[in-house]
């Protein structure tokens, strides 16, 4: 064994009755495990709601989203899409009209986002996360069928149950030079009833599904389309699929993938996560301060030990050597129990769910936790960063001892 660390682990497992020193060593170590323990559990907490943002917007949107790189809209052509269907990795394409509208019911009117698609929207495990009352279909091209985000549902007071009251969708237009008709300055059409959705709150307040046959109709596109939407086959990559779309589309167009969507939220959370961690560890360097108190004592304490182990030839670097891993047997200790600690709360909240939300409205029922391991890579790396700091300086002075002043 190493001769440093043999003297540094025989001073902490001291049993001496009426050693103070000892005593603020492990009231050390228990603060390092603390302060380990809420930095993993809330950086797990971090990483469960990116994730469950993920999942709820996954629902929703597609794998990759294509738009026009300048404008709102472009060109569709049958070949070019099918060109871009037959793209190795694309299982679905849908494509997609978007743009605001008045969506009124009965006396009730409000500004959604119309999203009109083609049927294939539907497939691939759309709306799998979150919650889907109704009938599943936007009805026929003779009866067009909306499916409508939960909180405009709401708002416009929808009854599932009555069939005579139907859904009404305006959309303003050019109006022609000389026009005083109001009614050539918009268009109108009317929509069934389908089925609520309840995603994620910037959705279910804002769009309401429509067939694509209804909104090209109502909005004058015509072939034209505001974007497309892929669905990749499953095993393949995400990121070499739109690497393929790319090689044929070129720079006029942007493609997306799910993160990318919702690149501001993402970095958001990562940015804010970011700050959590900085801020928990400045919490651990405090714990940490009874460290340097506890081997500063200890320095004094022991000044003969250090003047006889001097004047047996041991140098000044075994004896900071000491000093320093005496520093990292109680920091290290401490981390190791919080490590330990932290990963057994998080499988418990992930297996159990023992910290509810409180909500009973919400689509997860207890706080999200997923447990990555670069978090504990991290943390451990700042509990080295720390001890260090905190060690050097009780280990540099117990390097100053007098020799023959404490013989």
């Amino acid at each position: 064994m190493n001769l440093s660390f043999f003297i540094a682990s025989r001073y902490f497992r001291s049993k001496k009755k009426r050693n103070f020193i000892n005593v603020l060593s492990w009231i050390a170590m228990v603060g390092v495990a603390v302060g380990t323990t809420a930095l993993i559990v809330v950086l797990s907490v971090f990483n469960g709601l990116e994730d469950l943002i993920r999942g709820l917007y996954g629902s929703f949107d597609a794998d990759l989203k294509i738009e026009a790189g300048l404008g709102k809209s472009f060109e569709a052509s049958e070949g070019w899409l099918d060109s871009l269907s037959n793209v190795e990795g694309v299982a679905v394409l849908t494509e997609v009209v978007e743009d605001n509208a008045l969506l009124k019911y009965g006396d009730d009117q409000i500004i959604v986002t119309m999203k009109g698609v083609t049927d294939n929207f539907l497939d691939d495990h759309r709306f799998s996360t979150g919650n889907l009352i109704g009938d599943k279909t936007l009805g026929t091209d003779l009866v067009p069928k909306a499916i409508v985000g939960r909180g405009v549902g709401y708002f416009l007071g929808i009854d599932p149950k009555n069939e005579f009251e139907k859904l009404r969708v305006y959309y303003p237009k050019a109006p022609r030079a000389g026009t005083l008709d109001p009614r050539q300055m918009y268009n109108s059409g009317i929509l069934g009833f389908g089925s609520f959705y309840s995603v994620e709150k910037k959705f279910d307040d804002n769009y309401v599904v429509v067939p694509l046959s209804f909104a090209v109709d109502v909005m004058d596109y015509g072939d034209k389309r505001t974007s497309l939407e892929v669905m990749v086959s499953e095993g393949q990559d995400v990121e070499k699929v739109k690497g393929r779309l790319r090689a044929i589309l070129g720079d006029a167009f942007t493609i997306k993938n799910k993160d990318e969507q919702h690149a501001g939220l993402i970095r958001a959370i990562r940015i804010e996560k970011l700050f959590v961690f900085i801020t928990l560890t400045f919490i651990l360097a405090v714990a940490s301060f009874n460290i340097f108190f506890s081997l500063s004592m200890l320095a004094i304490e022991k000044k003969k030990d250090i003047a006889v182990m001097l004047a047996m030839g041991a140098t000044e670097k075994l004896i900071r050597s000491i000093y320093v891993k005496q520093g990292a047997i109680i920091a290290f200790s401490g981390a190791l129990i919080g490590l330990v600690l932290g990963y057994l709360l998080c499988w418990l909240q992930q297996s159990f769910g023992l910290v509810s939300l409180g909500v009973s409205s919400s689509v997860v029922n207890s706080y999200p936790v997923e447990i990555i391991w670069t978090d504990f890579v991290w943390t451990s790396l700042s509990v080295l960063m720390i001890t260090f700091l905190a060690s050097y300086r009780p280990a540099t002075i117990a390097t100053k001892v007098n020799t023959i002043e404490h013989l």
